[in-house]
């Protein structure tokens, strides 16, 4: 008796490390919930046999590395960054093949009914003519999420996240919508706890790079509640004898992520676009209702300023230098607009175009 009673606590305890537990299953392996959504994402290195892959019915999404940096040059002249002219001239052919390979790869996902994202890989340099590079690359719908890829805080790498605010807010000033973010929780982590100087970063849907099978008491991160993809399988921790998700018509490098929701509340949310509800401060600063981005044409004089509306109200820009373009971000409080936002000062940009949709908050991190 005393044996079966072993064996029955052994098999219930068994019982319990699989069966999913309420309360944790959003953060303990979510993807083996088969309610929940996966999504891939690749760069122009990953060799993908799309019959195949099209044969895993949970793949609801596939996002596409699009522009990487700044622009390739065309004709190869001037300066290369000390490039030669060879390898300016190699650059641009594997440029024009990865863009051709993208709108292929895009053409094939549509039309299979899977939803489309692009994401742009920041790195040092003007981020304006990043963002701008992004969008002319990536064309993105509507209906089609756009991506901040974030690696590392490594300035001599990556883009430093005071530039990654302001290609945020150009996206948002061309498009109409704010790009979601991609990294890692390091990174996160240190946007979370500067918030008040991040005000555009540390609201942004956070798509969350972390090899790991949990990430319990993670979350709340400052204003990241939850993510909104959670990057759990790539090179890093997949290989030939253990992988947390394979993907047929892949190899072990395709980057594999879970969403905390089905297909269908997946497709009605995907292309975000709006700034997540800002959190109060512990100084007991009010949150911030909305933010407002608008890009200043270099062309504008100093007397003829130009003016922004803002719900009700019109914010001038006679205080701008004429030599120099801008992008100013906007705090709206109690619906007036305070000008300009202290944590995000005027930078440098290059586009004339207003857009001034207010922004809401959403229902709810790629190499």
């Amino acid at each position: 008796m005393r044996a079966r009673n072993r064996f029955l606590a052994f098999l219930t305890g068994a019982l319990l490390l699989v069966a999913p537990v309420p309360g944790i299953a959003a953060d303990v392996e979510p993807w083996r919930n088969k309610d929940h959504a996966i999504v891939i994402d690749a760069y122009e290195m990953n060799e993908i046999d799309w019959p195949l892959l099209l044969t895993d019915k949970r793949i609801a999404g596939f996002i596409s590395k699009a522009s990487d940096g700044l622009p390739e040059s065309f004709d190869c002249k001037g300066e290369h960054d000390g490039d030669t002219v060879a390898h300016c001239k190699t650059m641009w052919r594997k440029y024009a093949v990865s863009r051709e390979l993208y709108e292929t790869r895009r053409l094939l996902a549509r039309a299979q009914g899977l939803l489309w994202g692009a994401y742009h890989l920041a790195r040092p340099g003007n981020p304006v003519d990043q963002a701008n590079h992004f969008l002319d690359y990536a064309r993105p719908q509507p209906d089609e999420m756009m991506v901040l890829d974030i690696e590392a805080i490594d300035p001599k790498k990556f883009m430093s996240l005071e530039d990654a605010q302001i290609f945020a807010g150009h996206v948002r000033t061309r498009t109409g919508r704010y790009p979601v973010l991609y990294t890692n929780h390091s990174t996160a982590k240190y946007i979370a706890a500067n918030r008040d100087k991040y005000r555009i970063l540390s609201r942004l849907p956070l798509w969350y790079a972390r090899y790991k099978p949990g990430i319990r008491k993670v979350f709340p991160l400052g204003n990241w509640d939850n993510y909104a993809l959670w990057q759990f399988s790539a090179a890093a921790n997949c290989n030939k004898r253990r992988c947390p998700y394979r993907v047929k018509g892949t190899f072990n490098d395709i980057d594999v992520n879970v969403v905390p929701m089905n297909r269908a509340d997946l497709t009605k949310i995907w292309a975000f676009g709006d700034l997540l509800p800002e959190k109060p401060f512990e100084t007991g600063e009010p949150p911030v209702d909305d933010i407002v981005t608008a890009s200043v044409a270099r062309a504008a004089a100093a007397d003829e300023p130009k003016s922004l509306p803002v719900k009700a109200a019109a914010v001038s820009f006679a205080g701008l230098a004429a030599s120099a373009d801008a992008t100013v971000t906007f705090v709206v409080r109690n619906g007036a607009p305070a000008v300009p936002d202290a944590a995000v000062a005027p930078e440098q940009i290059a586009d004339g175009s207003e857009k001034t949709t207010p922004a809401a908050a959403p229902p709810h991190a790629t190499p």
